[in-house]
């Protein structure tokens, strides 16, 4: 029997269709929010996988191009791999689903949600988080939910839930709030340099209207959900093994083995208390402990290192709770590149490329966002194996890399130069060299730097910090940490990431391993990122360099742009393009031209620009006596010679004009292939062009005798 729930949201329907198609998943719906249509389902492996010491989840968004009326280009006309926008939005609702689940369920969980239908002013992204965590609740998938999601702008200085299309475009803020029945679960941003205050209203406001979608969620639940039947307390350690390790090393051990500020040294200090276990457990006849060895093992870990965050306030290196670890920014490291930079944060560090290039290199972008059909700035991130000490080679980016880039890519997007300041494709990549937690952060700071040293007039530096948490057992009972490292990111229970200027936020991203963020945690961790961001800004960047250098590498291209009249392009592009390729083949150039008239000009120096210049003015002007040209002698004949002034247009000069003397043959002055300049003195009514070389030509002085007759007259 099919089911049918509607209510509004942000003033559209937002309606559940239950009982309809895939019904042999375990929870199943047709979700739409306006026209946008979802398909979304959810299926459970009936047994525990195998083998394996953590949840096996996988969500997938799927894009199929009938949604928008649109046959996928290539030569196979069929989806294949995911977009990275698709990679992107299966994180978003990854993310705030995740913790939810029970910590020690180890059943395969695959949630899918096909994109079936597109409105453009109903986020398909937002609809595939709602209906993901609707699918889950209403199965038997044991889960904590539900979980409401929302996306924010701001516009004329109003937040707007979930704005239409033309709203979008007008925003200045881009912001995704999840959240479950009582605490924001994700936070996903881009901002134009918005305060920490509107960021906050805009995160509460949105947290308010989950609450809205949550309890319609509980409603459907209510009425057709299926029963779990799952036991959440139960222990995956056996308690003897846990205090067996417990008492074999003893806490003040175990503190002295992670209290340090070297991942390597802490590494080899762990490894031996191992050791040191494993031999006193065979020792001891229990071998039968040694199953559960590793396991236990990191939860001591664990449990300590919290312990010392959350009760004494120490952290394992030592630091204070909003203390930066040692920073450094350098630039210019890469020769022959067009910019480089550098920033190192305690042992973690990235290396930043950038490379320009002209705009007929932008990526075209082939996606359901109508208003996303090319990217301009393309920021791409590499983690190699090395980074973290790993022997292993190096594979193709994962949703990992693809969700760092972007991050750092959205946090830069709104102080770059539009396309006519600076007419040049970016490409940023940000190669890690050694990870030791805030790998992205480090990434946008290096970048930062790089585009600086690269010449491009980015408007403002960015800077980005994470903040840490550890919680007690109530709400109130937390510890922030500014900048966290691998191992407090491991055991800790948020990375709260904020990339921004001095005037304000332009990213943010929340992972979160626990079951939401109450309000003062987010006003705090808002307020120790902005303290720590100015102070990267101000005492640490600005000393490499503190603005962008007035002048491009040597080795950059070098690309200006021109407008035009669009009824003009034609001519400059000729019959079947042959006078923009005589350009291009003279002047060595690549020419880029749009449809409202701006024609884009990549050179190797600014003398073969400027030439270029020359040549499309000269195409697309008309002639008029007394301009000036330098032309080039296409043809001979007895009465005179004909010279292109530019590509496509031609004029005569006379015999009588080559030259103030008497000239015979016209090959006596001037021979095919000659530069000459020439002044055009006549239009005639056929159009035809007269020109003269005598006119630009000194003139001779007179002879002795004809100066001395002349005198005496």
């Amino acid at each position: 029997m099919v089911k049918t729930y509607s209510t509004m949201l942000a003033g559209r329907e937002l309606k559940v269709e239950i009982g309809k198609m895939a019904e042999l998943a375990n929870g199943a719906a047709l979700v739409s929010y306006g026209e946008t249509t979802i398909l979304a389902t959810a299926v459970a492996s009936d047994k525990p996988k195998e083998g394996v010491d953590f949840f096996p989840l996988s969500v997938n968004y799927e894009e199929k191009f009938y949604a928008i009326g649109k046959i996928p280009g290539g030569f196979i006309k069929r989806e294949g791999r995911p977009s990275e926008r698709a990679i992107l939005t299966s994180r978003v609702i990854d993310r705030p689903i995740r913790p939810l689940f029970p910590k020690d369920y180890r059943n395969d969980v695959v949630i899918t949600t096909t994109v079936m239908a597109v409105e453009q002013d109903c986020s398909p992204e937002v609809t595939a988080m709602i209906a993901a965590s609707l699918v889950v609740d209403i199965s038997e998938i044991p889960f904590k939910g539900p979980v409401g999601s929302v996306q924010v702008g701001y516009v004329d200085g109003e937040i707007v839930i979930n704005p239409t299309s033309a709203q979008r475009e007008k925003s200045s803020l881009a912001l995704t709030v999840s959240s479950s029945k009582h605490k924001v679960m994700m936070i996903e941003a881009g901002a134009d340099e918005i305060s920490e205050e509107i960021m906050y209203n805009a995160i509460i406001e949105g947290h308010k209207v989950n609450q809205e979608i949550v309890s319609f969620i509980e409603s459907i639940q209510a009425d057709c959900g299926k029963e779990k039947d799952f036991n959440y307390e139960k222990a995956i350690i056996p308690e003897e093994v846990y205090r067996a390790i417990v008492d074999v090393i003893g806490e003040k051990r175990m503190e002295v083995a992670v209290f340090t500020d070297h991942k390597q040294t802490r590494e080899v200090q762990l490894r031996a208390l191992m050791n040191e276990v494993t031999e006193k457990l065979i020792e001891d006849g229990h071998e039968d402990y040694l199953i559960y060895l590793e396991e236990s093992f990191y939860a001591f870990e664990k449990k300590t290192v919290r312990r010392m965050i959350l009760k004494d306030h120490q952290r394992p290196d030592g630091r204070k709770l909003d203390q930066i670890r040692p920073l450094r920014a350098e630039i210019d490291l890469i020769p022959r590149v067009h910019g480089s930079g550098m920033f190192t944060r305690g042992q973690t560090q990235v290396l930043t490329v950038t490379t320009l290039g002209p705009l007929s290199e932008i990526q075209m972008l082939d996606g359901l966002d109508e208003l996303e059909s090319t990217k301009r700035y393309m920021h791409h991130y590499n983690f190699p194996p090395f980074s973290v000490g790993e022997a292993r080679a190096p594979r193709s980016p994962g949703r990992r890399e693809i969700g760092h880039g972007a991050l750092a890519e959205r946090a830069l997007i709104p102080v770059l130069p539009s396309e006519e300041e600076f007419p040049y494709a970016i490409r940023i990549v940000s190669e890690v060299l050694s990870s030791n937690g805030s790998t992205s952060q480090a990434s946008i700071c290096g970048s930062t730097l790089s585009l600086m040293a690269a010449g491009v007039p980015i408007k403002s530096p960015v800077a980005g910090i994470s903040v840490g948490i550890v919680t007690g057992e109530t709400d109130d009972e937390f510890v922030l940490l500014t900048d966290i490292q691998g191992l407090e990111d491991f055991f800790g229970d948020m990375d709260f990431k904020v990339g921004g200027t001095l005037n304000g936020i332009t990213a943010i991203q929340m992972d979160m391993k626990i079951e939401g963020l109450t309000e003062e945690i987010i006003k705090g961790a808002l307020e120790q990122t902005k303290i720590a961001r100015n102070y990267i800004l101000n005492e640490v960047m600005s000393k490499a360099i503190s603005e962008p250098r007035t002048e491009l590498s040597q080795y950059a291209p070098f690309i200006t742009q021109i407008n035009i009249n669009p009824e003009k392009i034609s001519e400059v592009i000729g019959q079947k393009g042959k006078v923009i390729n005589r350009i291009i083949e003279e002047t060595g150039v690549k020419i880029d031209i749009e449809d409202d008239g701006r024609v884009f000009i990549c050179a190797i120096n600014k003398a073969k620009a400027d030439r270029t210049i020359e040549i499309i003015e000269g195409i697309v002007q008309d002639l008029a006596p007394g301009q000036i040209f330098n032309g080039k002698v296409v043809r001979i004949m007895n009465f005179g010679a004909f010279v292109e002034l530019v590509p496509g247009k031609e004029g005569l000069v006379h015999i009588s004009q080559l030259a103030h003397e008497r000239v015979e043959k016209v090959e006596d002055a001037v021979q095919i292939g000659d530069e000459i300049k020439v002044k055009v003195m006549e239009i005639d009514k056929q159009g035809r062009v007269n020109l003269s070389h005598k006119a630009l030509l000194p003139r001779p002085p007179r002879p002795e005798k004809q100066q001395t007759e002349e005198q005496s007259k």
